[in-house]
């Protein structure tokens, strides 16, 4: 019995992995580049290791990425490896999906049952922004997979005070700085707090472990600071994103305090006015991740409050505090930040609501709190009515049912709880849930065996203490062997000599308020009679008396509805989302939902800032995607349908709504060249070390796709980065390195988007501005297609 439910859990795992896996990686190539500035910089790492090493935009090495390169890394391995294409950019990313989702099983699975696993699984696989960001292109799903993977390192290295455990959890974090900078660190203050009250050790060696995980945190993000800081600047690429090509003012600046701030450090200073302590709820964030957040939070302080008398080194809170405090902090961050935020962000959080529902759900289970969970299923389905209420053009009938559904799932979870109890509060199937057929089918006698010579005792004080009982009902740390149902076929203990291998379902957990002198009588002798018949009789004649295997099997089945009312609005987003293509610098999950970002955010290459013009965001384009819903949809690769734009590349009130070709990039979206211009850069590319140049990473990237050459993306993704100055780029046109510059794009002409006359920011360089201004007063301008162009090897 034991094997066949180590094969039956590994069957549950590979079939959500699977699931997992279709979901994140079918129909990928339909977001062709995705996010263009991602996808320009991978094609630079695919042609240059120079460039992959610094995360450069551009083969030829002008300026690198506003991020360190970490993230570019796989994508640029797969390129070498498969070509460059959609298929091989966006793969790895989903592949780091499906491995997120296996860390969050593990993470469950260390304290709780198979079940309780699957469903932490299933919440991390559907949660809409993360189905997004596992199908695209940004930083954010290397940072998740090692962020996640340090959670679970943390909570394994607690168990033993485990120094190795904690230090490659340092190092997680390490090298997630190096997909996102200081985003990584947010979970620091309170996995290091956890452990350092928690873990079963001295203090002094506490401390010296976490210094120990520390060092190899800075060992881990700091190699490639030094790297590049010992390379001269003459022979590396400018630092995006900085304004003293520096890259620790990349990481504290710009991405970092200025995020919190809304300092301009070089930015566009906060284009995002809706911080509040609500921020996680509202139009924007609120269908890409909160979901199950009040569920979670609900969770979360009802297993603090029923592990709040065990001992300080309970592993079970110890979970609960790691996935807690990230849960906390990261979403009290993003709430309060004041510099730019992008709904996008929140996929920082889906792993820490994962394993505190998984988890948090088994607990309450356990213990028989089925009034905290009914709660927290009709939140979640109330919730759940307010968020599909917000897009209500899109499946109306869906949130009426989700919210029946959840409060009648609620009802049922409150009704069976009277069969899952007897006289004064204690269980009707033994304590934990035990099986009337004993555990796993064994017989009932001898399941726990006390070699202090009592009869053995089930604590109601915690998660996995057993106490053998003397005859005087005194009770002692006893190493009594409780076996458990389902738990990989045998017990194993953790230093006190507690299984901890599986402890779901293991009589562990008494009820609360049940004493252990009633479930400690007669167990050795106990039988199995029957179905639903599970008798403990004591030397005072007490029994208990099962009320049957049909009440369990109805409060399996309430259970169950309940779990899938709760992921039927997710579930719903994460496929509608699947099914959707999504490009540009700010994707969002869903169908509209009338926030920021025009229809579904960002999506299908349409909705969103192209090109910073007079009167609002002018046009752009994206390859091979086929808009939907009034979405704008371009050609460039296959699957591309085309929409309607003005050939100045602006759409109707202010928002991109795309065109065929020929289309300005800008700063959110990228260029879409004709053919004609794309022809034009290929010819004679070998003789210049770019083929172009253009105002801003996004305008380039497009050119340099569409071309496969480099294109000098100047003033870096924002257009106010110093890089080139004007004397440099005089230089490089002197020296002929330079073929043309591509007029229009971010500014609505040939200014750059700011610099002093800009959006409002108080940051970042004019250099960009008067390069254009130099190059229209210098050379003549030509169109090509809507395009316009000027050959900088022939001066007026």
């Amino acid at each position: 019995m034991f094997k066949d439910a180590r094969v039956r859990d590994r069957w549950a795992l590979a079939g959500l992995l699977a699931a997992t896996a279709v979901l994140y990686v079918w129909g990928l190539n339909a977001s062709g580049w995705a996010n263009s500035f991602y996808s320009a910089a991978v094609q630079a790492g695919s042609q240059s290791w120079k460039a992959f090493f610094f995360g450069s935009s551009d083969a030829a090495n002008a300026i690198t990425v506003d991020k360190t390169p970490a993230s570019l890394w796989p994508m640029e391995l797969s390129a070498r490896i498969f070509g460059l294409n959609s298929w091989s950019i966006l793969v790895p990313q989903a592949l780091m999906g499906v491995a997120t989702v296996g860390v969050v099983y593990a993470a469950v699975r260390r304290r709780f049952p198979a079940w309780a696993a699957l469903l932490g699984g299933a919440v991390m696989a559907v949660t809409p922004v993360a189905v997004l960001m596992f199908r695209f292109n940004n930083p954010d799903a290397l940072l998740v997979l090692l962020l996640t993977v340090a959670g679970y390192c943390v909570v394994r290295a607690q168990e033993k005070a485990g120094t190795r455990w904690l230090v490659l959890a340092g190092a997680c974090i390490g090298f997630a700085f190096l997909a996102k900078m200081l985003q990584a660190f947010v979970v620091l203050p309170g996995f290091a707090l956890v452990y350092l009250i928690t873990a079963p050790t001295t203090i002094g060696r506490r401390l010296w472990q976490l210094a120990l995980a520390g060092g190899a945190m800075l060992v881990s993000a700091g190699w490639w600071l030094v790297a590049v800081a010992l390379v001269p600047a003459a022979d590396r690429p400018y630092i995006g994103g900085s304004q003293t090509n520096s890259v620790l003012e990349l990481a504290l600046g710009y991405n970092g305090i200025g995020r919190l701030n809304g300092g301009d450090y070089g930015g566009l200073g906060n284009l995002n006015q809706e911080a509040g302590w609500l921020r996680m709820f509202d139009t924007e964030a609120g269908g890409q991740i909160s979901w199950l957040l009040p569920a979670a939070l609900v969770l979360l302080v009802a297993a603090i409050w029923l592990t709040r008398s065990a001992p300080r080194t309970d592993p079970v809170r110890a979970q609960v505090g790691v996935w807690g405090s990230w849960l906390v902090v990261t979403g009290l961050i993003f709430s309060l930040m004041q510099g730019i935020f992008h709904a996008y962000y929140t996929v920082a959080l889906a792993p820490a609501i994962a394993v505190l529902v998984g988890s948090g759900a088994a607990l309450l289970w356990e213990r028989r709190e089925n009034r905290v969970l009914a709660l927290a299923a009709a939140v979640t389905a109330g919730w759940a009515y307010v968020l599909l209420s917000r897009s209500s053009e899109w499946n109306s009938w869906l949130g009426p049912v989700v919210l029946v559904a959840g409060l009648a799932a609620a009802v049922g979870l409150l009704v069976v709880e009277r069969y899952q109890t007897g006289p004064a509060g204690v269980p009707s199937e033994g304590s934990a849930g035990m099986p009337s057929e004993g555990l796993a089918g064994a017989s009932s006698a001898g399941l726990v065996s006390a070699p202090s010579g009592g009869t053995a005792a089930v604590s109601a004080e915690g998660p996995e203490r057993v106490l053998s009982a003397g005859p005087a009902g005194e009770s002692s740390a006893g190493s009594a062997w409780v076996l458990s149902a389902g738990s990989a076929g045998a017990p194993s203990a953790d230093p006190a000599g507690v299984p901890s291998e599986r402890p779901a379902e293991v009589l562990s957990r008494g009820p609360v308020g049940v004493p252990s002198e009633v479930l400690s009588r007669g167990l050795e002798g106990a039988s199995s009679e029957g179905p639903g018949a599970v008798r403990s009789e004591g030397s005072g004649g007490v029994a208990i008396a099962g009320r049957g295997w049909w009440s369990r099997r109805l409060s399996g089945i309430v259970a169950a509805v309940a779990v899938v009312v709760c992921l039927a609005g997710p579930a719903a987003y994460a496929l509608d989302t699947a099914a959707s293509a999504h490009t540009g610098a700010i994707p969002t999950a869903g169908p509209s939902t009338g926030g920021f970002g025009g229809p579904g955010g960002f999506r299908g290459g349409g909705g969103g800032p192209a090109a910073m013009g007079p009167g609002g965001f002018g046009g752009g384009g994206q390859p091979g995607v086929a808009g939907r819903g009034g979405q704008q949809g371009v050609t460039g690769q296959p699957g591309g349908t085309g929409g309607n734009a003005r050939s100045d590349g602006m759409g109707d009130g202010g928002f991109a709504r795309g065109g065929r070709g020929g289309g300005m990039g800008g700063l959110l979206q990228s260029a879409t060249p004709s053919a004609e211009l794309t022809a034009l850069l290929k010819t004679n590319a070998s003789a210049y070390d770019w083929v172009a140049a253009a105002i801003g990473s996004n305008n380039a990237a497009g050119y340099q796709l569409a071309a496969g050459q480099p294109v000098m993306a100047v003033g870096g993704f924002n257009g106010t980065d110093p890089a080139p100055t004007l004397a440099q780029f005089k230089q490089y046109v002197a020296e002929g390195k330079i073929h043309y510059f591509i007029g229009g794009g971010m500014g609505g002409g040939m200014g750059g988007m700011r610099g002093g006359a800009g959006t409002g920011g108080t940051g970042g360089s004019s250099d960009a501005t008067e390069i254009a201004a130099w190059v229209q007063e210098t050379f003549t301008a030509s169109t090509v297609g809507n395009t316009t162009l000027y050959d900088l090897t022939a001066a007026k």
